[in-house]
């Protein structure tokens, strides 16, 4: 479908084996109890024991948090994987889709490196597959019979030029004329390809620069500039608007407890904006 569907873009969400890799974190903490009780009588994500964590705050729900076991050994996750792998491996046109873990839910960015090198690498991603993993997800999956390997170019529009462009932001995703300095230089020895070598190289930058200013160097933080708050803009109508704030607010004042202009951002908070028109 994706692949005739030029109008339709993807992100992946990457799943991550691993125990404590993986948190379910929401503002729902009524589903959040569900799942810690969930997690203590099925066979697959949390296991019994795992401490469920719900916090109220000053809002009108309450945060939950319950750790999330991916195991490679259960078909269900494996399979949930392998899937992740063939979205991205299978899609023909790089820019309809992108390189997301669905942090922190899916597993944490953190762990960009390993992807990178399942995306570029073969045999990384079947070692995993056939050596770790279920054996129903070499059954119920093509992963092991795609030979695709990403390249550079193509690794770049799936982490960056993509998203950019998908978002419209013209500044951003390229190296041309106007865009920001916004950089990240990669000790990689493109003669030296193996899995191990493309994962120890994306897992460090030699030069993280924002804005043209160089932040990281070998892992050091050399400056701490402010950060740009990006915000989308949208188109309209004023007397759609204001018709629409009249039923917010009625509705408001009767169901929440805090007060409707509490949740404004003030400029204050965003000494540094960037406002996306048109998406």
């Amino acid at each position: 479908y994706l692949n005739s569907h030029k109008n339709v873009t993807i992100d992946i969400g990457q799943v991550i084996f691993g125990e404590a890799a993986t948190t379910t974190m929401t503002a729902d903490g009524p589903w959040e109890f569900a799942l810690h009780h969930l997690g203590g009588t099925s066979t697959w994500g949390a296991k019994p024991g795992v401490k469920w964590i719900n916090g109220q705050v000053e809002g009108e729900s309450g945060s939950g948090i319950v750790p999330y076991f991916f195991n490679p050994k259960l078909a269900v996750n494996a399979i949930q994987w392998a899937i992740g792998l063939e979205l991205m491996l299978l899609t023909k046109n790089p820019w309809q889709v992108f390189m997301t873990t669905d942090h922190p839910n899916g597993g944490p960015f953190t762990s960009y490196p390993q992807i990178i090198r399942w995306y570029m690498d073969k045999k990384s991603r079947n070692d995993v597959l056939l050596n770790m993993c279920s054996k129903k997800a070499a059954e119920k999956t093509q992963l092991k019979d795609i030979d695709r390997e990403l390249t550079l170019n193509e690794l770049c529009i799936v982490t960056r030029a993509g998203t950019a462009k998908s978002l419209g932001m013209t500044d951003r995703g390229h190296l041309g004329i106007g865009a920001i300095g916004d950089i990240a230089i990669y000790k990689l020895d493109p003669n030296k390809m193996d899995g191990h070598s493309i994962e120890k190289a994306f897992s460090l930058t030699a030069y993280t620069i924002k804005d043209g200013q160089i932040v990281v160097k070998d892992g050091e933080i050399t400056a701490t500039p402010m950060g740009t708050t990006l915000c989308a803009e949208g188109e309209i109508k004023n007397e759609i608007t204001e018709q629409m704030l009249e039923d917010v607010k009625s509705h408001w004042k009767d169901h929440y407890s805090i007060n409707f202009n509490n949740y404004g951002v003030e400029d204050a908070y965003t000494p540094k904006l960037k406002i996306i028109s048109g998406v």
